[in-house]
């Protein structure tokens, strides 16, 4: 098969396109015929080391994709060959992401894909779909008539943090840099949207939630001002995203608000929290209230051009197209 590789760490120069052998489904492992491969910031940063160690043969690089279930290993019995599904971590501890025309997974990575969702839609879930749901609790029953505050929702994660909580009956207000975004935010159906570049931005959080409940945040150290404005008892804000440098918390203002603090890195998430944010994201793709973000597709053979695009952050969804 066909399949982008990269075996040292590097920027995008180390990658190419290759024939390679396809691979076999193992015990409890199923092959995917990709049809569509995603592509994150976690793609390329682990590609150009992030503190990971090069792969000691090759890696076929990301976490994301779509396509049909094309072989099933011995032990799987809830995958049928022909299924058509979604996959998340992928490339995780797995030498065969997505970028690729095949990919062999453990059968608990890959979700089904209802006939009515695209492939373009499939390939877009994965880590920001879960990641944003995990960041809201994981527990869409426990966001009824709650108020969420979604940093950056034109963002792949701020999308589906918004369609997510609107999803589960939550009031939704989220920041924008620019009235381009603010389209893609208010496509997703967030209640209000606000320019944090303007003036009176705080003030404007405020007037429409003087205190949420939750907020799905991608730069602490940026926003903690606004997010302190509007946190009180009880306000969880879930960090999904790091920074240059590392912000300096006020303790003592966190303390006195008696705001929770929450970290998110997809990777070590616990198992059974894994699997109830994957369990309401399909079940949010089952009820069509997921949607697709502008589409930039990529062929196999651009796949570097396509990681420099999420490098240099492409307003909208990256995909390769095997």
């Amino acid at each position: 098969m066909r399949a982008a590789i990269y075996r040292e760490l590097g920027d995008s120069s180390v990658l190419s396109v290759e024939e390679v052998p396809t691979p076999e489904p193992g015990r409890g492992e199923v092959r995917v015929r990709i049809a569509c491969s995603g592509v994150n910031p976690t793609d390329w940063k682990r590609r150009s080391g992030n503190g990971n160690q090069p792969p000691s043969d090759f890696q076929v690089p990301h976490q994301d994709g779509a396509g049909v279930v094309d072989a099933v290993g011995e032990g799987v019995t809830d995958r049928s060959v022909g299924q058509r599904v979604w996959l998340v971590l992928a490339a995780f501890e797995n030498q065969w992401g997505t970028a690729a025309e095949y990919s062999v997974v453990p059968a608990e990575r890959t979700v089904p894909l209802p006939g009515t969702a695209s492939d373009e839609l499939g390939a877009s879930l994965g880590v920001p779909a879960v990641t944003a749901a995990h960041c809201l609790g994981g527990d869409p029953t426990s966001l009824a008539g709650r108020t969420v505050l979604v940093a950056g929702g034109a963002g792949a994660v701020g999308h589906y943090a918004i369609e997510l909580a609107k999803h589960a009956g939550a009031r939704v207000l989220t920041t924008v840099s620019n009235e381009d975004k603010a389209a893609l935010a208010r496509a997703a159906g967030a209640d209000e949207i606000v320019n944090y570049r303007e003036p009176g931005a705080r003030d404007a959080v405020r007037s429409f939630a003087p205190t949420v409940d939750r907020i799905v945040e991608l730069a602490l150290g940026a926003n903690l001002e606004l997010d302190l404005a509007v946190s009180g008892p009880g306000t969880e804000i879930a960090v999904y995203a790091n920074e240059a440098t590392d912000p300096v918390l006020p303790t003592r203002r966190l303390m006195m608000a008696n705001v929770r603090l929450h970290y998110v890195l997809l990777y070590g998430v616990r198992a059974p929290e894994l699997a109830a944010a994957v369990g309401w994201v399909r079940q949010a793709v089952n009820d069509d209230a997921l949607s697709v973000l502008p589409v930039h597709p990529y062929a196999l053979d651009e796949v570097a051009a396509a990681e420099d695009a999420v490098e240099g952050h492409a307003v909208g969804k990256v995909l390769v197209v095997p």
